[in-house]
């Protein structure tokens, strides 16, 4: 909970009587003072609304692109290790080296800018990360770069753990691939999807380096998140009270994704 000011009594330090009061500042508790104040800022709100979008968008093409790389490499082609190895390669380095890579590539001044002239498509050239429009989604695409890897990880384990067997028992009864892939292939890839949204969404409920090195959250508030703004009312502002309420918000939003996870997990277990 945050703590308001100190209010220190007149008499303190001083001995009267049996009584000491020492020399410990009286501390009073603000009660919501600090979530109330937090919500009716429009910088947290627009904090919390970027936060959001960053997440479905983060998820679903982190979930795309994992899955359909997975698919692909599991028709056992030649060069799948080495495909293997460019995908996860990204995983092997830090969010602030990501984000400065991807911070040259969306300079408007070289980067892919100078790319798009080179084959002749300056009409889709664009600011990138100046732009209010398009700087979240770049962020998105550098954090999707980073961590789809890891979904492929996931769903290729899952694709080679399904026995040849059941697939074989579909095809004698006459499903098509496709019908196989819907019906037998999708279904048993549910827990992976499920334990997929959960790592990767409380990592993108938290993000905060990518930002820092990438946009500060810029242009304006177009990329400013809670996990930002926390460390900016703490280490610049030296508001205390604020940033220990936005971390318990950051808290809430995290528990609200994992306990209904994990209590689902349970009981899956206690029905087994």
């Amino acid at each position: 909970m945050a703590v308001a000011a100190t209010r220190e009594r007149p008499d303190r330090g001083r001995s009267l009587g049996s009584k000491w009061y020492g020399i410990a500042p009286d501390y009073t508790s603000a009660g919501l003072t600090q979530y109330i104040d937090l919500f009716g800022l429009p910088r947290f709100q627009a904090d919390v609304s970027n936060t959001i979008e960053f997440t479905i968008l983060f998820l679903i093409a982190c979930i795309l692109l994992g899955f359909g790389s997975a698919v692909l490499l599991d028709q056992h082609v030649r060069g799948t290790i080495f495909f293997q190895n460019i995908f996860l390669f990204p995983l092997a380095i830090s969010f602030v080296v990501t984000g400065t890579v991807w911070r040259w590539i969306f300079n408007p001044n070289f980067g892919i800018n100078l790319l798009l002239e080179d084959v002749h498509l300056d009409f889709l050239k664009s600011p990138w990360l100046a732009d209010t429009r398009t700087a979240l989604y770049g962020l998105v695409i550098a954090a999707a770069w980073q961590m789809s890897g890891f979904c492929m990880a996931m769903f290729l384990a899952g694709l080679r753990a399904i026995p040849d067997e059941l697939r074989e028992a579909a095809r004698v009864d006459g499903a098509s691939e496709g019908r196989i892939f819907l019906r037998v292939i999708l279904p048993l890839m549910r827990p992976i999807t499920l334990s997929a949204i959960i790592i990767l969404g409380h990592i993108s409920l938290k993000i905060f380096d990518l930002v820092y090195v990438m946009t500060f959250g810029g242009p304006g508030y177009a990329t400013d998140m809670p996990s930002l703004y926390m460390w900016v009312a703490v280490f610049r502002q030296n508001l205390y009270g604020r940033g220990a309420a936005i971390a318990m918000v950051l808290l809430i939003m995290v528990a609200l994704l994992i306990v209904p996870y994990l209590v689902w997990s349970l009981r899956s277990e206690d029905e087994r």
